[in-house]
């Protein structure tokens, strides 16, 4: 009960700290709460969830009704005392206040702890998110709701499958692999509205390279065709997307089996480094050297991305049918496998046996073994996809990554 009521006390006090820096203290466009009121409006809420939570239900609704109109009054009076058009922000945070509180009186502590920090962070970041919003135009907001609908309403609808009589087709899957190479478009299409095209393509890379930096390998391989002229930034982005690849694995066994996280570290660490030796080359280089061109009339790039899609599931369905009728011989035929088909899967059944009594040294040099043959793939899909600059650029960051990986996975064989 002390923990409820002292979380809901806390957001109040956080709300009103930052409404005390974000507004004069007197004048006409001063605050009508500040940091204690603030503080107030949270024990309230806290107060009134206590007592709906134990069943007192109208004295803790008659204490929120008290407070949300202590909110409209004192916008009114506020609205009425002045001609010009006023801001309501701050009422309306009381009100949010209170609601989160209640919802910490009656235990849902991580929710409202967690939408009070977004709540304080959206109060303080008003001048970036308004000019955010001057950037983004009709275009971009049809595209992020087309995003939305595809996600929340699609989506769930698909059956999860597989159908083995359709060589173990699952339509959500394919359609989960749409939404990914669409939002890898719309990501790089916003990140070049807002920097430019040739650091624009680098920070999507690197966003890209926490979920699928292959997905990624072979949208901007495909991108390169119809903008040659930001070959630069789009090679940018791949070789940043794998760059953070060797990190993400390496979290992932840290939490697995932190034994073999230690050993991959041998190959973890060249690859990381000489990625970023290699992104950070380009990065310079991408400045002013290509030249600024309206971005495509398609954000999602839909059409592309379920083309893409296909081809990925086609991929999958081939690499499966050879591994059941071909097999694979220990780690290293895994690691070579799993390595084009799902670093990631590797990345969990090597750990998983390294936990069972496995050397943790040959789980991490399959791992090593399987990121090797990812970034020789990614070059493959780069040569036969990507245009001549594109290529030229790409497959020398990953050509050097390369020779890093199996020159550590030489020397620790």
């Amino acid at each position: 009960m002390v923990e409820n009521l002292a979380v809901a006390a806390l957001i109040g006090l956080i709300v009103g700290t930052e409404r005390e820096w974000s507004g004069p203290e007197a004048g006409p466009g001063r605050r009508f709460a500040g940091l204690r009121t603030f503080f107030l409006l949270g024990i309230l809420g806290g107060i009134a969830g206590l007592l709906i939570g134990s069943d007192a239900t109208i004295p803790g609704s008659i204490l929120l009704a008290a407070g949300a109109a202590f909110n409209v009054v004192a916008y009114a009076r506020a609205v009425r005392g002045t001609e010009s058009p006023r801001d309501g922000t701050t009422e309306a945070a009381g009100l949010v206040v209170l609601a989160l509180a209640t919802f910490a009186g009656l235990g849902y502590l991580l929710l409202a702890a967690g939408t009070g920090a977004a709540v304080v962070f959206a109060l303080g970041e008003k001048q970036r998110l308004h000019w955010l919003v001057r950037r983004i135009g009709q275009e971009e907001m049809h595209a992020a709701l087309q995003f939305l609908v595809l996600a929340l309403v699609i989506l769930p609808l698909l059956p999860t499958g597989p159908y083995e009589s359709f060589w173990g087709f699952r339509p959500r899957v394919l359609w989960a692999m749409v939404l990914l190479l669409s939002g890898i478009n719309f990501a790089g299409y916003l990140a070049r509205r807002l920097v430019g095209p040739g650091k624009g393509y680098g920070i999507t890379g690197a966003l890209a390279g926490l979920i699928s930096s292959t997905a990624l390998t072979l949208q901007f391989s495909r991108i390169s065709r119809a903008e040659p002229q930001h070959a630069r930034g789009l090679a940018l982005g791949v070789i940043a997307a794998c760059t953070i690849l060797p990190a993400r694995i390496v979290l992932v066994s840290l939490a697995l089996s932190p034994a073999v996280a230690l050993h991959l570290l041998w190959y973890a660490v060249p690859a990381f480094v000489v990625g970023a030796a290699c992104s950070a080359w380009l990065l310079r280089k991408s400045g002013s050297a290509e030249a600024a061109t309206d971005p495509p009339k398609s954000p999602l790039r839909l059409w592309s991305a379920l083309q893409l899609a296909i081809a990925f599931e086609v991929a999958f369905v081939a690499i499966r049918y050879a591994q059941a009728h071909f097999g694979s011989s220990g780690m290293v035929g895994s690691a070579l496998f799993f390595g084009v088909a799902d670093l990631d899967a590797l990345t969990v059944s090597m750990n998983r046996l390294a936990v069972n009594g496995d050397s943790e040294i040959a789980a991490a040099r399959a791992i090593g073994l399987g990121l090797l043959t990812n970034t020789v793939s990614k070059m493959v899909i780069a040569v036969v996809v990507g245009a001549k600059a594109f290529r030229k650029l790409a497959v020398g960051g990953l050509l050097v990554t390369a020779v890093a990986l199996g020159a550590m996975l030489w020397w620790r064989w």
